[in-house]
């Protein structure tokens, strides 16, 4: 536990703890790679290699390795240290992001080495996202200060991942798309070497005897939760542009009700922050998935765009609240040696749900009416909920 003297919970006060401004400045910068380099890397490989199938097979690689390696990663920097492990882990991939925008810098580009480079880089992405709610946990002095951290973490995290794709855009007008790439790589490296060098970086934590089996029960419910979310949102985005598509609707529109989703999200993530609650995070976390799940189920019903929208907005209303709750209860679960593992479960539980839950939702469309699509995506936020329901609740670590 953190022996700060205590302090009123508000988002001024999280960026008022000692050393929180410049280290979560750098983890930003840093962590605004992840917004850019997907579209960078898609867009580059479909122009070096002039296929779209290679394009989804390359980037399938890269996803795969970077989301089921994750919690081996969070394993390392909790061994090790985030000076020591996640150092050489952001440039390593940096490294590689390089040589893939040097191979794709040009038309002609062989696809095997593509493949292979992509997915070394994916197995080197640095856990900054886990590694930084870890540190959270290190500075906050008590659960409300680090649920207002955790939810402004999760809100800027939005923000990253929705202004990434626009800087790839205006970047890629003036240059050619593996320049995203590079960019990619400069964020995260030097954001990393900004982050590791903070004074409040805590250093290597000694092994504790049966923590890892004695965690793996308290982790299950947010792990399972974070899927269901990725499932179902994924699918959101497929089934939007559907829903437009199949009532007339132009598609310049679709990410303007995607924009809303992610707008309600942002609220959602502060108005969570905000409230003081009494209610133990693991029951918060199941109330906020059913919550999303029940408003996906039914959003297939509205009857025009503009009932869609605010239906997603709603869903967005819950979307960050679930994450930063799952986050929170991850934590409760574990020793503070393992917290980064702990947020890396979670982290690898919703994007491996984002990346099926498209596959899924591409599958469905078409084979099924579009509110029958909706309501099975609502669904897996519901039988996430009432499968991490179903394990109990375990007591917290906290001291």
């Amino acid at each position: 536990m953190s022996t700060h003297a205590p302090v009123r919970p508000s988002y001024a006060a999280v960026l008022r703890l000692p050393g929180a401004r410049r280290t979560f400045a750098a983890a930003l910068t840093a962590r605004l790679s992840y917004g850019t380099v997907s579209i960078a890397v898609m867009l580059s490989v479909t122009r070096a290699t002039g296929s779209y199938a290679v394009s989804g097979a390359v980037m399938s690689l890269f996803g795969a390795a970077s989301v089921f390696l994750m919690p081996v990663r969070g394993a390392l920097i909790d061994r090790h240290g985030p000076r020591r492990a996640l150092a050489p882990m952001a440039l390593l991939y940096g490294a590689l992001l390089t040589l893939l925008a040097v191979l794709t810098w040009r038309p002609g580009a062989p696809v095997a080495p593509l493949a292979v480079v992509a997915a070394l880089a994916g197995g080197c992405t640095p856990p900054l996202g886990p590694t930084m709610r870890a540190l959270w946990a290190e500075l906050a002095p008590d659960r409300h200060l680090l649920q207002r951290a955790y939810s402004l973490d999760g809100v800027a995290e939005e923000l990253l991942f929705v202004s990434g794709p626009v800087l790839v855009g205006v970047l890629t007008g003036v240059a050619p798309p593996a320049s995203g790439i590079v960019l990619s790589a400069l964020l995260i490296v030097a954001g990393t070497g900004v982050f590791v060098a903070s004074p409040v970086m805590p250093g290597p934590r000694p092994a504790v005897p049966g923590a890892r089996l004695g965690g793996v029960r308290g982790l299950l419910a947010p792990a399972v939760v974070a899927l269901g979310v990725g499932l179902t949102l994924s699918g959101v985005d497929l089934l939007t542009m559907a829903y437009a598509s199949a009532h007339g609707y132009g598609g310049d529109l679709v990410p303007w009700v995607l924009g809303a989703l992610s707008a309600g999200s942002a609220l959602g993530g502060l108005a969570n922050g905000a409230v003081r609650w009494v209610v133990p995070a693991r029951t918060r976390l199941l109330r906020f998935s059913v919550a999303l799940g029940l408003v996906v189920a039914v959003a297939g019903l509205a009857p025009d765009l503009r009932v869609l929208t605010a239906a997603l907005a709603l869903a967005g209303f819950f979307f960050a609240p679930t994450l930063t709750t799952a986050y929170l209860a991850a934590d409760e679960s574990v020793p503070a040696g393992s917290r980064t593992q702990a947020g890396a479960w979670v982290n690898m539980g919703v994007n491996a749900g984002s990346s099926a839950g498209a596959l899924a939702t591409g599958l469905l469309i078409g084979r099924m009416p579009l509110g029958v699509c909706f309501l099975v995506a609502g669904a897996t936020a519901l039988v996430s909920a009432v499968v991490a329901g179903a394990g109990g609740v375990p007591r917290s670590r906290r001291g």
